[in-house]
């Protein structure tokens, strides 16, 4: 089975956007945010991806992405 890596870093890179500009754009803390941004993180809620897809202006499919040849270590 794959797994699904986070591209939080690549689009906050390409909207020039700190990690504390996000999170107090989004309304989350810089421990939670850092750990998406470092794909350490199991689960996320919608409500937090779509206001992080609010203030990148961006889609989901930005910042998930599915590869089918990494093993997904949390099993």
């Amino acid at each position: 089975m794959g797994k699904i890596i986070l591209r939080l870093d690549r689009v906050m890179a390409d909207r020039k956007m700190s990690l504390n500009e996000l999170s107090e754009r989004v309304g989350v803390s810089n421990v939670n945010l850092s750990k998406m941004k470092t794909g350490k993180i199991s689960a996320i809620r919608f409500s937090t991806l779509e206001a992080i897809c609010d203030v990148l202006n961006c889609q989901p499919g930005d910042i998930l992405e599915y590869d089918p040849n990494q093993e997904n270590d949390r099993e």
